[in-house]
């Protein structure tokens, strides 16, 4: 598995041009790439906005007022969750090397416990993994359907997007541990 720094980089120099701006159109002709059915309509697609009930670390956020940055956005659940908690130091570090140079991480929280949604607890399980960046609760997991589950069977809803300066989506990792 490659580690999510080298993902990371090889995407962020896939979504970045000396030219590029926010109102670059994408190019005629995409490079073709293999396909993977689970992919299929995701990729080189817009991302859709966000519909989230809470924001932690940030303001409330837009995909329209990130447009210029790269964007990386990672879905999690509570510290039950093994992926979650194994994900986490590497979201740290991702957020701590890139913010600076434009990149930014998007922490999504969608609830997956037994008892109710409890935006206490969730805030002390962002402080729990030391997030800094900002994270949203995904209430009632409307984006994760919108950008994910809608329309597909998929294994893992723990899964991570990387989107361009335009807001298209250029990587996903299907979920699991990211290293």
């Amino acid at each position: 598995m490659r580690s999510a720094r080298t993902w990371i980089v090889a995407a962020l120099t896939a979504c970045s041009s000396p030219h590029a701006s926010p109102t670059d159109e994408p190019p005629a002709s995409p490079a073709p790439r293999p396909v993977n059915d689970t992919l299929v309509g995701v990729i080189d697609q817009p991302a859709p906005p966000f519909v989230v009930s809470q924001w932690f670390n940030s303001e409330p956020l837009s995909l329209e007022q990130l447009r210029g940055k790269v964007v990386f956005v990672r879905w999690f659940m509570s510290p039950s969750c093994p992926f979650c908690s194994g994900t986490a130091p590497t979201l740290r570090a991702l957020h701590e090397r890139y913010a600076a140079k434009g990149v930014t991480v998007i922490g999504m929280y969608h609830h997956k416990e037994a008892t109710p949604l409890d935006p206490t607890q969730v805030a002390g399980w962002v402080k729990h993994y030391g997030y800094q960046f900002p994270v949203a609760i995904d209430q009632g997991w409307a984006t994760l359907r919108r950008w994910w589950l809608d329309g597909h069977e998929r294994s893992f809803t723990s899964v991570s997007f990387l989107l361009d300066k335009r807001g298209i989506v250029r990587r996903v990792h299907l979920g699991g541990t990211i290293e």
